[in-house]
């Protein structure tokens, strides 16, 4: 769980100054990443908005997120604005978040640099790195059923390599189980 767990924990609450009240327009929050900081957005007291396919709409809203849009049918500027959006799509869809982000606001970006920048807000890129405490945190709160993993196949190590090599689109993380 490091790193998908530890993407959503400090791309919200450090880099993303994240704090109850707020709205966040989580990209991806079907995925292994986007499900952590919806949760973590969620436990926050945040209010989430999560986008994806249609196929996800579901999934998006099991795991915490207020609201949904669908990014192949819906227009993201229908829902207004937002004070932190944490994108791990980029492109266009992040140029389209930009308009989004209300003076002050946060633009997270996991897939690179953040080419917009809101008014008077700070836009934030960054590769995780594992801290012990942290980790220590989401632990804790899996363990306490307050946060979810988004575990999608679990494959043996002798079907390593198919697992991690899917000819369809994966439905969270894989997980290799090491001793039979």
């Amino acid at each position: 769980m490091e790193g998908f767990a530890g993407q959503g924990q400090v791309g919200l609450a450090e880099r993303g100054r994240l704090q109850a009240g707020q709205s966040v327009l989580a990209h991806g929050a079907a995925g292994a990443v986007g499900t952590m900081v919806t949760q973590l957005a969620r436990e926050a007291g945040a209010y989430v908005i999560g986008t994806g396919r249609a196929a996800d709409r579901e999934k998006a809203l099991d795991f915490g997120a207020h609201e949904f849009v669908d990014l192949e049918h819906d227009t993201l500027k229908d829902i207004g604005s937002v004070d932190v959006v944490f994108d791990v799509i980029g492109g266009d869809v992040q140029q389209q978040s930009a308009a989004l982000i209300k003076t002050g606001g946060t633009p997270v970006s996991v897939v690179g640099p953040v080419e917009a920048r809101p008014a008077d807000g700070l836009a934030v890129d960054f590769v995780v790195e594992a801290d012990r405490t942290q980790l220590g945190e989401i632990v804790q709160r899996v363990r306490d059923g307050r946060l979810r993993s988004n575990i999608g196949d679990i494959a043996s190590l002798d079907d390593t390599i198919s697992a991690l090599n899917p000819t369809t689109r994966r439905r969270g993380k894989t997980v290799i189980r090491v001793r039979p």
